[in-house]
């Protein structure tokens, strides 16, 4: 792989405090913290839901709010501020898509957590929390969504490490990772 490089030839690297939070299993440890406050909200959210034949029976609490956030009104802003996202959640509606995505939206906010809190598959459960953070967003529910992105990006950054206390300790070292990789190699001294 190439390195990037300036124009006085000398390498482009990232600040030591970034590859330590990232690459570094001593920070695990804060990830650990951040990972299970984290899971915590995910699992919290989700036994609200979960409980509610409105979410996980009829997808009503999911239609209600659906319908609430498409509407345009006369004067002040509306909920959402992109046309496209709001005529993408209007053929959802149009399509009653919320019979089947209110049980999704409810169960799948109980995997993440799970996940977050197991460290299994960190950062695959943290990018599927970040996204669901980001749709309740553009839905125009700021609420907490904004700060939980956030730590679901450094997460996802910190991903060899932020589930290393944890199910992730076993599983990369088990599983690997589906993109190539190679073997760590010792050293090899040289005669000076």
């Amino acid at each position: 792989m190439a390195n990037v490089t300036t124009y006085k030839g000398e390498e482009v690297r990232e600040p030591k405090i970034v590859s330590a939070l990232l690459n570094d299993p001593r920070a695990s440890w804060l990830w650990l913290v951040l990972r299970v406050w984290l899971g915590y909200k995910w699992i919290d959210a989700a036994l609200h839901k979960i409980d509610n034949p409105a979410w996980t029976e009829t997808g009503a609490a999911l239609k209600g709010f659906w319908s609430g956030i498409v509407v345009i009104p006369s004067e002040g802003r509306p909920a959402i501020s992109f046309d496209w996202y709001r005529n993408f959640i209007q053929s959802m509606l149009d399509a009653e898509a919320y019979t089947w995505f209110a049980p999704l939206v409810a169960y799948g906010e109980f995997l993440i957590g799970v996940g977050l809190i197991l460290g299994a598959f960190t950062g695959i459960a943290a990018f599927f929390g970040a996204f669901m953070n980001w749709n309740f967003m553009m839905a125009g529910s700021a609420s907490s969504n904004p700060m939980l992105f956030v730590v679901a990006l450094g997460l996802i950054l910190a991903w060899k490490v932020s589930g290393y206390i944890g199910a992730d300790y076993f599983l990369l070292r088990r599983l690997g990772t589906p993109w190539r990789t190679k073997p760590v190699t010792e050293p090899t001294l040289s005669a000076a």
